[in-house]
C-alpha cells in the first residue's frame, strides 16, 4: 500500500519510514509531487493542521494520506510555542532560529520552571470523507544550551523526562522508541494495520 506524508520535510520522511518499516507500506512524500499545492497551517490546533494537510493531500492526489503537526509546548511561556513551533521565530525561520528564541525566551528561568511536553498529532485520510486520529506525547525539560547534533527542530534543547540525554544526542532508533512522534505512531499503526 502507498501511502503519501504530507510533508515536503525530508527529515520527517526519514522518521516516518524508519517508524512504519515493520508495516507493507510504501512511504512517499510530497517531494515526489512538485503540483501540490502547499497548504497553509493556520488551524488553531495541532489536530486541525494534521487533518487539513492530510485531507488536502488526499484531495489532490488520491492517495490514502498521513499528515503529522507536532508542537513544543512550554507551560512557562503559556504552552508556546505549541502550534507555531516551526514558526516560531518567523515564516522562513531555520531549526537554529526557533531554538534561539526559545532559549532568549528561558534565559535565567529556574530548573523547575523549565517544564516542557513535545506533542505530536498524526491524521491518516485512507478515502474521502474518512479520518483517524492518533497523539503522543512526552513530557521533559528544555536546557539552557543545545547538546547534540542529531535530530532536528528544538531536539537538542528538549530533554525527555527519565533520559539523560535529549533527541539530539540519541540515533535514530533509539529516539523513536522514546520520541512523542514514536508514541503516536505506535497508536497509529495499530490503526493502518487495519487498511493494509
Amino acid at each position: 500500500m502507498k501511502i503519501l506524508l504530507a510533508s515536503r520535510n525530508r527529515d520527517k520522511g526519514e522518521e516516518f519510514r524508519e517508524l512504519l518499516r515493520g508495516l507493507p507500506v510504501e512511504i512517499v512524500t510530497l517531494e515526489s509531487f512538485p503540483g501540490v499545492n502547499p497548504v497553509e497551517e493556520d488551524a488553531p490546533t495541532l489536530e486541525g493542521n494534521a487533518l487539513k494537510k492530510a485531507r488536502e493531500a488526499f484531495r489532490q492526489t488520491g492517495i490514502p494520506a498521513l499528515a503529522d503537526d507536532t508542537g513544543l509546548e512550554v507551560p512557562y511561556l503559556n504552552d508556546a510555542p505549541g502550534v507555531y513551533s516551526s514558526r516560531f521565530a518567523g515564516p522562513s525561520a531555520t531549526y537554529a532560529d526557533n531554538v534561539r528564541k526559545l532559549l532568549h525566551f528561558m534565559r535565567g528561568v529556574p530548573p523547575r520552571r523549565r517544564g516542557a511536553r513535545f506533542r505530536a498529532v498524526l491524521a491518516f485520510v485512507p478515502a474521502a470523507g474518512r479520518q483517524e486520529i492518533a497523539e503522543g506525547v512526552v513530557h521533559g525539560v528544555i536546557l539552557e544550551a543545545p547538546r547534540g547534533t542529531g535530530g532536528f527542530g528544538y531536539d537538542p534543547v528538549f530533554l525527555p523526562r527519565g533520559e539523560s540525554r535529549t533527541y539530539a544526542e540519541m540515533d535514530l532508533d533509539e529516539k523513536n522508541r522514546v520520541s512523542h512522534r514514536g508514541r503516536a505512531m505506535k497508536e497509529m499503526e495499530a490503526i493502518l494495520r487495519r487498511y493494509v
